[in-house]
Parts: C-alpha cells; sequence; structure tokens
C-alpha cells in the first residue's frame, strides 16, 4: 500500500502490529483528552443555559463522540496495514458496527430523558411528549438497524420488500390501534383540546379530562367515574370544550312569575341576587331578559358567569334557591300549570243517567230509613 508523506510514511516503515497499536493508542489519547477538554466546557456553557434538555443532549453527545473517536483509532488501523483481508473486513465492520451501536444507544437516551423532562415543561403539551418519544425510538432504531446490515454487507432489498408486506398485513390487524394512533395526533394538531379541560362529548356525559395517550382519552365525569373513549371515536365526534377560548361559563336561570307581576321589580331582585352570589363573575355584568308570554307565566332568564366550568351547576343551585325564598318573601307568584276538568251529565248516555240517578235515590232512602 502506497502512504503519503510526514506521520503516514512514518506509521509506514513500522510493523504491522506496532504501526496498528500506535493508532489505537493514538485514539484513546485523543479520546481521553477530548473527554477532559469537553467535561471542562460543559461544565461552563450548560450553566448558562436555562433547561435540563442542553446538559442531557450536550453530556449524551459528548459521551458518544469520545467513545467514537477512541473506536476510530482501530477502524484507521484497520485500513492503512495489510493484514489478512477476512480479518480487516470482520474489523472495520465490526469497528463501525460498535460505533453505529453507540450512537443509538446514546440518541435513545437522549429521548428518553429529554421526554421526561419535557413532560413537566409549560411550552410543550404533555400528551404529545409520549407521542413524539415513540416515533424518535422507531426512527432511531429502525436507522440503526439498516446501518448495521448495510456494513455487514447484508441485501436489504429483500427485508425491504418483506417490510412493506409485513407492513399491510400488521396494518389490516391493528386498524383499530393505528386508527386511535392518527386520532391522537388529529385531536393534538386540532387543539381540540387539553388535560384539565372540561368537556362534553357527543353522548351527552360531562366531565374533566384527566389523561390523553396514544391510544384513549380517560374523562372524569361528575359522578366521578373514569370514562375512557379510544381517540379514533372522539376524531369523528362533535365535542364541546368548555374550557376554551376562556374558561368562564356563562349561565341561564330559567324563572316564570305570574300576570300582573311587577317586571320592573322582578328585574331588581334578580339582578341583586346575582350581584349578592359569590359564585358569580362581575364582569362581565349580570343580566335579565324578558323572554315571552308563556302560557301561565311571564318568562325571565337571568343571564351571568362563572369563573369555572366545574362551578355551573353549583352557582345554578344557590341562584335558584335564593330566587326561591326572596319570592317567597316578597310574595310574587310562581304559577305552575293547571287544569280543571268538567263533566256534563247532559253528555252520559240515557240509561246510565237513569241507573245513576236511581242508585243516588236508594242511597237517599236508606239514609232516611236509619234516621
Amino acid at each position: 500500500m502506497q502512504l503519503g508523506s510526514g506521520a503516514v510514511d512514518l506509521l509506514s516503515g513500522l510493523p504491522a502490529w506496532q504501526g496498528f497499536l500506535l493508532l489505537v493508542g493514538g485514539g484513546v489519547v485523543l479520546a481521553l483528552s477530548i473527554r477532559v477538554v469537553g467535561d471542562r466546557l460543559l461544565r461552563q456553557v450548560t450553566p448558562r443555559i436555562e433547561g435540563d434538555v442542553d446538559d442531557i443532549v450536550f453530556r449524551g453527545i459528548h459521551t458518544a463522540m469520545y467513545v467514537t473517536v477512541g473506536l476510530g483509532g482501530a477502524y484507521a488501523g484497520a485500513q492503512i496495514y495489510d493484514v489478512r483481508p477476512a480479518v480487516a473486513v470482520s474489523l472495520g465492520a465490526g469497528t463501525l458496527s460498535l460505533v453505529v451501536i453507540v450512537w443509538m444507544v446514546t440518541l435513545l437516551r437522549i429521548g428518553r430523558q429529554a421526554s421526561a423532562i419535557a413532560t413537566d415543561s409549560a411550552y410543550i403539551d404533555r400528551q404529545m411528549v409520549p407521542i413524539l418519544q415513540n416515533i424518535w425510538s422507531a426512527v432511531v432504531s429502525g436507522g440503526g438497524i439498516l446501518l448495521l446490515l448495510i456494513l455487514w454487507n447484508i441485501d436489504v432489498t429483500p427485508l425491504l420488500a418483506s417490510a412493506g408486506i409485513m407492513g399491510i398485513i400488521v396494518g389490516l390487524a391493528a386498524r383499530d390501534t393505528l386508527a386511535n394512533f392518527f386520532g391522537s395526533l388529529s385531536l393534538y394538531l386540532d387543539g381540540t383540546y387539553a388535560v384539565g379541560d372540561f368537556v362534553v362529548l357527543e353522548s351527552g356525559e360531562r366531565g374533566r379530562v384527566e389523561d390523553i395517550s396514544v391510544r384513549s382519552t380517560v374523562i372524569r365525569t361528575r359522578d366521578d367515574i373514569l370514562v375512557t373513549v379510544p381517540n379514533s371515536k372522539l376524531n369523528n365526534a362533535a365535542i364541546v370544550n368548555e374550557s376554551t377560548p376562556r374558561r368562564k361559563r356563562r349561565i341561564r336561570v330559567r324563572v316564570g312569575v305570574a300576570y300582573g307581576t311587577d317586571i320592573d321589580r322582578v328585574e331588581g331582585i334578580l339582578l341583586e341576587l346575582a350581584e349578592a352570589e359569590a359564585l358569580v363573575q362581575d364582569r362581565p355584568n349580570p343580566r335579565v331578559r324578558f323572554r315571552e308570554f308563556g302560557d301561565s307565566a311571564l318568562n325571565f332568564e337571568l343571564l351571568c358567569w362563572v369563573g369555572n366550568p366545574a362551578l355551573t351547576a353549583r352557582a345554578t343551585h344557590e341562584l335558584n334557591s335564593a330566587i326561591y325564598k326572596r319570592f317567597r318573601a316578597e310574595d310574587i307568584g310562581i304559577p305552575f300549570p293547571q287544569r280543571s276538568i268538567s263533566i256534563s251529565t247532559e253528555e252520559i248516555p240515557g240509561e246510565l243517567f237513569d241507573q245513576a240517578q236511581s242508585k243516588s235515590k236508594a242511597t237517599d232512602d236508606g239514609g232516611m230509613t236509619g234516621e
């Protein structure tokens, strides 16, 4: 093998085993130097950057870097010196394989540690962290395995064809799982809801979102029951998010008063009760609307706001109780539907009418006899 000048000529003049060991030793010394200098730089640089993700990434890459340099000496020795071809091929491929494995493990570890920190971050949605971590792990593992097969001269074309067929089979067998996975991506990208939001499902169930995973969403109802719903169903259903765009919710309290009641007095009482209720927000201001002339009542509606969707039921209860007590104290009638039934004896058939009269007369005679 013809070598260049300088250091390469010096190496070529040495016996093969000495030159090989010299390159391996030089790679190890250079790796140790990078480790020592790199550790000092990391201690100076990473504290200046906010967060812990940068520390994880830099330290992970730093470790993989000096290990790669150390293995690079063995690879260079195998390429420079004439050794047996079989040994050279196995040594070169083996060294590069170790480098690939080191970087694959490093990247997987960085992904796990970064996702653990990102879960508690206020800038990243928690439900997307496991999804991104799974995608990252799949890409890194698949790329690393593909490189290893190429390094050992294994034809990957049949494997890719088989992977395509297996992908179709797995896709058909796990279509529900894939539908839930892509459903979770769609829900995140659309911003339909987040953990902590109050939602109303198409089936009428209402509750707080407790957890969003790759497969399903867990909702805690007002009865303190956990309901697990597949993401594929939620992605195709109409969902009402009561926590967006703001957490304030407006409630409607309907009440009817008797005809003839002073409507200005009713409106004043309702506004006074709304302002006195601690759960009702001052802004927007409560308001009263005279909605309609009902069949038996003048129908009003009190509109006011609460600070959280979870307080709507409690606030409605408090206002209804206060309105009923105040109306009783103010002698304001709350009418309710009534029905009067009258029967005309003229519409009873003649024979039945005669029988009824006979029974009535017999009863009266018996009573007189007893007296």
